[in-house]
């Protein structure tokens, strides 16, 4: 059981097909995290119109530029893609990709990323163009382009109110 609410309420927004694999990841990084911190998922499904902010920013609107894709070239619009970050003492955030907060000889930030991994997941942080160290995604094949064909051929399916591509 995921003990971590913003987590939980990421996980019930991410594509249904993610919700189990994504909650036995989650599960497993709380038994690997034994010292003071812990890992949150900060973001998940996202709205085109959020990720289209999120585009401006650095380019039309204030602020520096945090990530290359607009509106439906993120995999965050397609409810496939999942951001996170350590939780320190239940509070801090980090993003200390070197610290070994539990002592095992691992950093914390590597185990996150090891277990993602081994699910399939491709990690944010092997990105060639802007390294996004804290995010996870999980295509099953698909392009961005495939997945804006399909939602414009309305090729979705409604689950908990929110409509999803079918994969």
């Amino acid at each position: 059981m995921i003990n971590d609410k913003p987590t939980q309420a990421i996980v019930n927004k991410i594509h249904p097909k993610l919700r189990v694999e994504l909650t036995k990841i989650v599960e497993e990084i709380q038994i690997k995290l034994t010292g003071t911190a812990s890992m949150r998922l900060t973001q998940g499904l996202r709205s085109i119109e959020y990720q289209n902010q999120l585009y401006a920013q650095g380019r039309t609107t204030k602020g520096s530029i945090v990530t290359n894709a607009s509106g439906f070239s993120s995999y965050h619009c397609w409810g496939l893609a999942v951001d996170f970050c350590l939780i320190l003492n239940g509070k801090e955030m980090s993003y200390n990709e070197a610290k070994d907060f539990d002592g095992d000889s691992v950093a914390d930030w590597k185990e996150v990323v090891e277990t993602f991994i081994e699910y399939g997941w491709t990690w944010g942080g092997n990105f060639k163009t802007i390294r996004d160290s804290p995010h996870f995604q999980k295509t099953f094949g698909n392009t961005w382009q495939q997945l804006k064909v399909k939602y414009t051929k309305g090729q979705m399916f409604t689950d908990n109110d929110t409509k999803y591509v079918i994969l």
